[in-house]
């Protein structure tokens, strides 16, 4: 069995972050799963808060993100929702969602959203992004590394060194992450 990973949307929001935990999802360590209500959520709040992105622009990174990541998009979960329980009721379709796609892991940022009585529940757990990379940096240095690389060499508008590529990345709360992968700055 693959181990699969549900991302929410706010871990997708932020394009860097999004942008790394694709990478990540294509080096075949474990199967990236989002469903459409989860890609609705991270575009409305970007077109909110960024009046400079347009909704075309947006929708062609959801279909390219559904198209390279082989069986990502969760589909038939919504009669799950009413059934669960979870501090925040808007969060329902997050894990009903995880739960048809066979998650293992929830990656969000809003961990006291998805409380591990509940999850666990399910067979679950919820990961904050950093534990996330982290846990994949230890499994698998040498994959984990080269997503990363390949994720900075697409930074074109400002390309970025590997310092600051790492900077950026600890903008996006994986602290832990950054640090430890300053132990390999050449190779990023």
């Amino acid at each position: 069995m693959t181990f699969t990973a549900f991302y929410d949307a706010n871990v997708l929001y932020p394009a860097e972050l999004r942008n790394l935990l694709m990478h990540l999802a294509l080096t075949g360590l474990f199967r990236a799963k989002w469903s459409a209500d989860v890609h609705q959520e991270w575009i409305s709040a970007l077109l909110e808060k960024r009046p400079d992105l347009t909704r075309a622009k947006l929708e062609r990174t959801r279909a390219l993100m559904d198209l390279h990541a082989v069986d990502a998009l969760v589909t038939g979960y919504e009669d799950l929702i009413p059934g669960l329980h979870l501090p925040d009721p808007n969060d329902r379709h997050v894990l009903a969602a995880a739960i048809r796609g066979q998650a293992n892991v929830i990656i969000t940022m809003n961990l006291r959203d998805f409380p591990t009585d509940v999850v666990g529940a399910f067979g679950i757990e919820a990961q904050h992004p950093d534990e996330f990379v982290l846990h994949l940096l230890d499994l698998a240095p040498g994959a984990v590394l080269g997503a990363a690389a390949e994720h900075r060499k697409s930074l074109k508008s400002p390309p970025k060194t590997a310092t600051e590529y790492l900077d950026a990345l600890e903008r996006q709360q994986l602290i832990q992450s950054a640090s430890a992968l300053r132990a390999f700055l050449g190779r990023i």
